[in-house]
């Protein structure tokens, strides 16, 4: 029996190095296996912290959990057999931070939701029509690199409103919170435990720090133990086609449908090259064969998302943990897909965690987003200037496209008036014309 349990075993792995071209990639299959466990050690925050988010938009959190489970597992395995890369998917936080707060802004989860549809189409032409490399080019670096910073922030925002650790004053201004309260004390506690995870590199440690405050929250009366350990999971009718595709063509909307567009391309692209040359997949030009296939699926996968209430789909940086335990291949996602397919029996228990638990993971998500800002140039003001005003606006105003708006035209100006303007790409011009419009509908 031992013998044939051997040979069975065997004949697997055969089959899985076969499929995966495991010893070709210079892995094996014991480490594959184990850097997906490792990738979800450090992904599985997700499960907490974004339907909590996502309920704030006017969705139920229950049939959310159970989209985002599936559409992690189905995107992430999708992206282990088509490319056999390491890379697993899931909604990027920047867009899930915009839809938290939709309410602010006077817009409809369906009309969102359409926009990250439409955001998708264009990555799926992009993607397909070999445009990579043309729209790289197209938004300057600085533009980039600030939204990034304000998005950072917003999300850190969020976080510490989730605590009552920041308030807004009668006057409208942002102030502390009770600081005495069972909540404030949760948010305390979790962004310390992250805080010292992070510093002695223990490997799930948002996770972990999340699982602890949920625990402390018992008995301070937080935390709602659920009556099931195992249930079945919620439906998904309650965020399946609640989308308004044709709303979202609105004018206006095109800041919004930017917004969504920049973080997910530039951001998709920049995860895939760091995570390639971590691994040593870039070629002379620093660049990764086959990273078309991978802009397919993480295209794809937006589109698809959207139609069930998922915020936008992409490659998640965590992908990176996985690499750095020896992961080479499509066997390391496909072990993160397994695993958070797994979660689907244990719902209650994701379901138990309180906003105020993940509060302290935003802040610090926010915080390692915020970094970005180092690479801009500081002494050119025409570049520094504008990064400053999408960061400032965007917190100042509680409006992502405010900030990204008021920093294309002043980037524009400051060009022009520097006499730089052939160093603007003549499709600048466009997008900033229809910023223009944006904010003259603000009037």
């Amino acid at each position: 029996m031992k013998i044939y349990k051997e040979e069975k075993m065997s004949n697997l792995s055969m089959s899985l190095d076969r499929r995966f071209q495991i010893k070709q990639n210079g892995s094996t299959v014991r480490t594959e296996i184990l850097a997906g466990i490792t990738t979800f050690a450090t992904m599985s925050y997700v499960l907490a912290t974004i339907p909590n988010m996502l309920e704030q938009a006017g969705l139920v959190r229950g049939a959310v959990l159970t989209m985002l489970i599936i559409a992690v597992v189905a995107c992430s395995v999708a992206m282990a057999l088509y490319t056999n890369r390491p890379f697993c998917l899931a909604p990027g936080m920047s867009s899930v931070a915009i839809l938290s707060s939709i309410d602010s802004i006077g817009m409809t989860p369906e009309v969102a939701f359409g926009i990250i549809f439409w955001e998708g189409v264009i990555f799926v032409i992009i993607s397909f029509a070999g445009l990579r490399n043309i729209i790289a080019t197209a938004i300057p670096a600085s533009i980039k690199i600030a939204l990034s910073g304000g998005i950072g922030l917003y999300i850190a925002l969020i976080g510490l409103k989730s605590g009552g650790i920041v308030v807004s004053s009668q006057s409208n201004t942002l102030i502390f919170g009770d600081l005495s309260t069972p909540k404030a004390l949760m948010f305390g506690i979790g962004f310390l435990l992250v805080l010292i995870f992070e510093a002695r590199k223990i490997k799930g440690s948002m996770i972990l720090s999340i699982i602890i405050v949920t625990i402390i929250g018992i008995p301070l009366g937080v935390t709602q133990l659920p009556t099931h350990l195992f249930n079945v999971p919620s439906g998904i009718s309650d965020v399946a086609f609640r989308i308004d595709i044709l709303g979202a063509l609105r004018p206006e909307y095109l800041p919004w449908l930017l917004t969504f567009f920049v973080p997910d391309f530039f951001g998709t692209m920049g995860i895939i090259l760091g995570v390639a040359n971590q691994a040593g997949w870039l070629d002379e030009n620093g660049d990764m064969p086959g990273i078309e296939k991978c802009f397919k699926v993480d295209s794809l996968s937006t589109v698809a998302g959207s139609l069930f209430c998922m915020p936008v789909m992409t490659t998640y940086l965590e992908s990176a943990s996985g690499v750095e335990d020896g992961g080479r291949t499509g066997l390391t996602a496909l072990t993160t897909s397994g695993l958070f397919a797994l979660m689907l029996l244990f719902t209650p228990l994701a379901l138990m965690v309180p906003g105020v638990a993940t509060g302290p993971v935003l802040t610090i998500i926010g915080f390692q987003m915020l970094s970005s800002m180092r690479s801009v140039d500081y002494s050119d003001k025409t570049e520094c200037l504008p990064a400053f005003i999408a960061v400032a606006m965007t917190i100042l105003t509680y409006n992502i496209a405010n900030g990204m708006a008021l920093s294309i035209v002043s980037y524009l100006i400051l060009k022009l008036a520097a006499g730089k303007g052939k160093e603007v790409p003549k499709s600048m011009y466009v997008i900033g014309v229809c910023m223009l419009f944006y904010l003259y509908t603000l009037i």
